[in-house]
């Protein structure tokens, strides 16, 4: 059975940190893009953080730059976003899914996913 778990999540303060782990179970992540995704309460689900599979491209969304990193261990079979420097506004559910992702010609990045877990709440509040 192809299944893919997040986990850690949980309650932070503003400007502390977490680091979320993807697992997958059934399948190699090494032939999948990994992406982050989140969805905050009455909003859309938005791209966070993507790693490609050919050549460990990482991409990220504007709101998350410089604050979040995503890697890989394939031996591991387990993608990490490490998040550091959180804000209120980064509270959300996060899921990872598996599928391909690669750069669009205006900086940002386009993706197609086809697997995905089932999320991890991440609150950052005092």
């Amino acid at each position: 059975q192809l299944q893919l778990v997040e986990s850690g999540g949980g309650l932070v303060q503003p400007g502390g940190s977490l680091r979320l782990s993807c697992a997958a179970s059934g399948f190699t992540l090494d032939y999948y893009a990994i992406g982050w995704f989140r969805q905050a309460p009455g909003k859309e689900r938005e791209g966070v953080s993507c790693i490609s599979s050919s050549d460990g491209s990482t991409y990220y969304a504007d709101s998350v730059k410089g604050r979040f990193t995503i890697s890989r261990d394939n031996a591991k079979n387990t993608v990490y976003l490490q998040m550091n420097s959180l804000k209120p506004e980064d509270t959300a559910v996060y899921y990872c899914a598996a599928g391909y992702c690669a750069a669009t010609m205006r900086g940002g990045y386009y993706y197609g996913m086809d697997y995905w877990g089932k999320g991890t709440l991440v609150t950052v509040s005092s």
